[in-house]
Order: C-alpha cells, then structure tokens, then sequence
C-alpha cells in the first residue's frame, strides 16, 4: 500500500471513529420519535379549572411585537384568573399598550419588576416578581414572551394535558413564523442543532440533565415554583427556562416538553442576523448544563450534523480534481455521511409543520437549511467559549 493509500485510511478511520458513535446516539434518540406525545390540542375550558392559572409575562421594549399576545391572552377563557404584565421600564410605549388591554380585559395588571440585583438576569428576575405578585388562589403559573401568539384554548388544553398526565412542569415548542430568506435558511438549522442533542417533544426524560424546556410557554404548579424559591435556582442564567426545569425535575417533579404547533405561534427576531446573534448565544445552554455535557454535545453536533456536508462535498470535490483509489474507509465515510445527509433532509420534513411560512419571502430556501449546518454548529461552538454581555439591551458584568 502506497503513502497516498496509508494517508487516506487514516483520514478515514479517523473521522468513522468520531462519527460512529455519534451517528448510535443520534439514532437511538430518534427512533423515540413514534412513542412521543401527539400534539397539544386546543381546548374548551371546563368548570374545575376555572381561575385555576396566573400568566407572566416579563417585558423590556415590546412594543413592536406584544400586540398578538395580548390579543391572544384576552380570547383565553377564564381559566386565566390574571394576566401580569412585569416591565422592567420600557422606554418604547410597552405600557401603554398594556394598559389599554387593560381597559378591555380586567385580568391584565402592568407592574414594574424591583432595580436588578447584580447576581440575577432580566429575564428570570422579572419573572420571579411576577410568581411573588401572583395569587396564591391560583393552581398553575404560566409564563410567556411577548413574542408569542397564542391560539384560542392554549390555555386550557394546557392545564388538561397537564393535570391528565400529571405533569407538574411542562413546557411547549412552537410554531416558528418565518419572514425573510435568511432567516428561512439559518433558522431550521439552528433548531436542529436542539433537536440532535435531545429527545423528540412528547419524549418524557427520567434524566434530569436531559431535560428540555421553553420559556416562551412554561407552565408550572404553583406549589412547586414556590417549593423550589421561584426563579431563585435560575437568577443567573440566560437559559433560564432549562436551567430551572432541570432543577425542578432534580427535586423528583416530573417535568415534559410537548409539541405545541397547534396552539403557539412565534415570532422570535428579525431576519438571519439577529436570529444568529440573539439565539445563537443560549442555544449551548452552558448555564444549565455541566462542561462535560456540553463538549459532549458539541462533539456529537460536529460528527452528525456539521460534518456530514463537509465531508460529501470534499470527496465530490477531490474525485473531480484527481480520482481517489477508493479504500474500504474512504467508502464507508461517504456512505455514513450520505446517510447521514439523508437523515437530515428527512428531519427537515418532520419539523416542517412547525414553521409557519405563509408569508415568508423565499421560503423554499427553508429546503435549503442543511446547507447551513456548518455555520449552526460553529454558532453553538461561539456562544459555549463565552458567556453574553449583553442581553436584552441590558448589558452584564463579568
């Protein structure tokens, strides 16, 4: 065997020994997939719910985006015993808007969160003032973004899927709202980058490291959040939601993470740029997650999702330039990232109910996001080696 041959074997073996094991573990999670739970379903409040929910919603400069959710919150039925809107001094007309919910729909309250402690994030800090300000009367507290748009009977169909299951924690994914062609193209694949690393929605984890969870639409009893001191566990994380649902299910409460694309609506950020800076940087979830977890996801992000395109194209590439001998390696790596490729095109028509693109422009280019892979996984790559400074238009010290 010549040099060329030897060096070729090794480049191959090499990279099989980084992708195999990945590529079980992948499959092992994805084969969960026809065991999840269907969808949450809009439903009907019934009279033992009644009053039974507290909404949170944590707010800094909305105003452009929170008309929907509060249209949304007003056509729940009144299994919502109140609607607390916590404003952390928006200069940009937020409470105005409020305020005028207000006067169509008593539930609304507008309050300001106290001054930020130096150890706590926005987010959770308001979020913790709210939970404090709402009603002990109240059986579930639910907090949701001001990017959300909720269908009619979310509510309800929440808190019976909760109570029926016996979920003391649950959280929903959304129906993503996609507008521009870059953000067609990027978004897909930085959500994918979330569903390699964990189980399908509807899968219920007994690994409490593995949990899953949305902030956008987190519902929990009461008794728990206030057994477990609020947002106290998650006051210094930007991936609150997670960081406070893994503790919660370390304490025993069984916590889910389902499919909400029939109830929720999102429209998260404008365009490819702010989506990649804005969720780009928690999408590690270093803040709920022990370091040895999170280089094991970046590896396994690497082997199966940002290789795989590389590693095809190359091989088209050299075979064009000067034909390669082909050793047994070199095809069972084109064979396993083929594959691989074509799990990914095939997740991409699993998630596409999720995404909402009536109105994008370019949509297709949504076909297209598997291209965008390597840039998604060096985006979790980014955000795992620093921590953000900036938030929100709030900026963090060390």
């Amino acid at each position: 065997m010549d040099n060329a041959l030897i060096v070729e074997s090794a480049i191959s073996l090499f990279f099989l020994l980084i992708q195999l094991p990945a590529t079980a573990i992948l499959l092992s999670r994805l084969l969960k997939g026809p065991r999840r739970n269907p969808p949450i379903q809009p439903q009907q409040p019934t009279s033992e719910i009644l009053g039974s929910v507290s909404v949170v919603i944590p707010t800094l400069n909305e105003a452009l985006r929170i008309s929907p959710l509060l249209a949304g919150l007003s056509r729940q039925s009144y299994e919502v015993r109140e609607i607390i809107v916590v404003d952390s001094k928006s200069q940009d007309g937020t409470p105005e808007l409020v305020k005028a919910a207000q006067q169509q729909d008593p539930r609304f309250r507008l309050m300001n969160d106290d001054p930020l402690p130096t150890n706590w994030v926005g987010r959770p800090w308001a979020l913790h003032n709210g939970f404090l300000s709402s009603s002990e009367n109240s059986e579930w507290f639910l907090g949701m973004d001001a990017d959300t748009q909720p269908h009619p009977g979310l509510v309800a169909g929440l808190v019976k899927t909760a109570t029926d299951q016996g979920y003391d924690l649950v959280s929903l994914s959304p129906q993503f709202i996609l507008k521009y062609p870059g953000e067609c193209w990027l978004q897909p694949a930085l959500l994918m980058t979330l569903l390699y690393r964990f189980d399908p929605a509807g899968i219920t984890t007994d690994q409490p490291e593995r949990v899953m969870a949305n902030g956008q639409c987190f519902l929990c009893r009461r008794s728990v959040l206030a057994a477990v001191g609020g947002y106290s566990s998650a006051s210094s994380s930007f991936c609150d939601d997670v960081t406070l649902a893994r503790y919660i299910a370390a304490q025993g409460f069984k916590v889910g993470f389902l499919d909400g694309a029939k109830v929720l609506k999102v429209r998260m950020y404008e365009g490819a740029l702010e989506t990649w800076k804005e969720w780009g940087r928690s999408l590690d979830l270093k803040d709920a997650s022990p370091q040895a977890q999170i280089w094991g996801d970046l590896w396994l992000l690497s082997a199966v999702q940002g290789l795989p395109l590389i590693i095809v194209l190359s091989y088209f590439l050299v075979s064009l330039l000067s034909p390669l001998p082909g050793t047994w390696s070199l095809k069972c790596l084109l064979g396993l990232n083929l594959f691989l490729l074509f799990i990914r095109f095939a997740m991409l028509l699993a998630i596409a109910p999720s995404y909402d693109r009536k109105t994008a422009t370019a949509g297709w280019l949504f076909w297209l996001s598997p291209f965008a892979d390597p840039l998604a996984v060096l985006r979790i790559f980014l955000s795992a080696l620093r921590k953000p400074k900036e938030w929100r238009g709030r900026k963090y010290g060390n």
